[in-house]
């Protein structure tokens, strides 16, 4: 029997590196020693002060719904970190904890996105931005950015691009896949052209912490009315818990509340007991010492692509990724990929996933292994560029 499903889950595109993902399982089945550069999870587990405070809070019988919110000591502790980290005061009041940063991506676009309106991406970057807003009956009208304005929209191409059915933009600092950062001035332009547009600026704060040689600014520094995604995945290394948080306007509280309680209830409750211990200052220290580790990944990857023809026009502030053209090389940015995990069983990330501009001669490389690991990646790039026909 056919069936007919809707058009928005049709319009969803799947992450084409999922299609390198299986079949680097299977050689790795096969018994083959595959060094995953492709997925964008830190490889190091739950600082243990986390895992030793979601194991109490299990032993305690913290199994129980929260409020929509999220545990008012968490959103206390968060607004502490603003205090603590960016100098910032924010009301716990406007802090709602969500199942990873993805509940609050879904609960800012759900409150924001009329159907047939959309926000102004960059492209390239996160694919799910765009399939959430598709999801909400909206639209991500991508704008082609590239090192000439460090992969991020500015305020000159948010005038420039914003019609009749933008209602806002979208940005990421640190950005997935470039690793660039927006800095307080952008900001604070990107800030002001949204204002003029009547629109609203959506900050994905998500790689926060995990920036090298700087810190960046967080938009509430100079925008008290923008919204704030962020997420205990990525610094604070809890992927699996399934844990973020969305910072919001006081006067959008109330509606998001309503549709945290229709979406999903509330945000796990062992996870959060367990994030409770994030910002600790022994937890914060290992956190620290994490990305001094990827700081120093970067540092030796960088210069190592570069030197074997990779284009790294820009230098990533942040993350844990390096955007590559591959065009010195020639094909494309999918069988490129593809070539090297069958024939050194090497995995990186296509372009394609990431939008359309100039995506089939960029990949990515997620620099989430040890040196030892990222040592011996360069060795089979250099041997397998020696074997690749385009």
């Amino acid at each position: 029997m056919a069936h007919s499903y809707s058009a928005r889950s049709r319009a969803i595109e799947p992450f084409h590196v999922m299609a390198l993902l299986a079949r680097a399982n299977e050689l790795q089945a096969a018994g083959h020693d595959v060094i995953h550069l492709e997925i964008g999870e830190p490889d190091f587990t739950t600082a243990a002060p986390i895992v030793e405070a979601g194991q109490a809070a299990l032993a305690a019988g913290h199994t129980r719904y929260t409020a929509a919110r999220g545990l008012p000591a968490l959103r206390e502790a968060i607004a502490g970190f603003y205090g603590q980290r960016y100098g910032l005061s924010v009301d716990p009041e406007r802090i709602l904890v969500t199942p990873g940063g993805s509940g609050a991506l879904l609960l800012a676009s759900s409150l924001l996105v009329d159907p047939g309106k959309h926000w102004l991406l960059a492209d390239p970057g996160y694919p799910c931005n765009r399939h959430f807003l598709r999801l909400v009956e909206g639209g991500a009208q991508l704008v082609p950015v590239g090192p000439e304005v460090n992969y991020q929209l500015t305020a000159d191409l948010v005038d420039r691009h914003w019609d009749k059915d933008t209602v806002g933009a979208l940005v990421a600092s640190p950005a997935n896949p470039t690793g660039t950062v927006l800095d307080r001035e952008a900001l604070a332009s990107l800030s002001r052209a949204t204002r003029e547009h009547h629109g609203h600026l959506v900050v994905d704060e998500i790689y926060h912490g995990l920036t090298y040689g700087m810190d960046a600014p967080s938009v509430l520094e100079v925008d008290d009315d923008a919204f704030v995604l962020n997420s205990f995945s990525k610094y604070f290394g809890m992927t699996g818990w399934r844990l973020g948080w969305l910072v919001a306007p006081p006067s959008a509280v109330a509606d998001l509340e309503k549709l945290a309680q229709n979406l999903y209830i509330s945000a796990p409750s062992m996870a959060q007991h367990a994030a409770l211990a994030c910002f600790e200052p022994g937890t914060l220290a290992i956190f620290e010492e994490r990305r001094a580790e990827f700081a120093r990944r970067r540092d030796y990857l960088l210069p190592a692509l570069r030197e074997l023809g990779f284009g790294i026009a820009v230098e990533p502030q942040g993350a844990f990724y390096l955007y590559a053209d591959i065009s010195a090389f020639g094909g494309d940015a999918f069988a490129f990929c593809r070539h090297f995990l069958e024939t050194e069983h090497l995995a990186f990330t296509p372009g394609l996933d990431f939008g359309r501009h100039q995506a089939g001669h960029h990949v990515r490389f997620a620099y989430t292994q040890s040196l030892p690991r990222l040592e011996e990646a360069v060795q089979r790039i250099a041997r397998g560029l020696r074997s690749w026909q385009p």
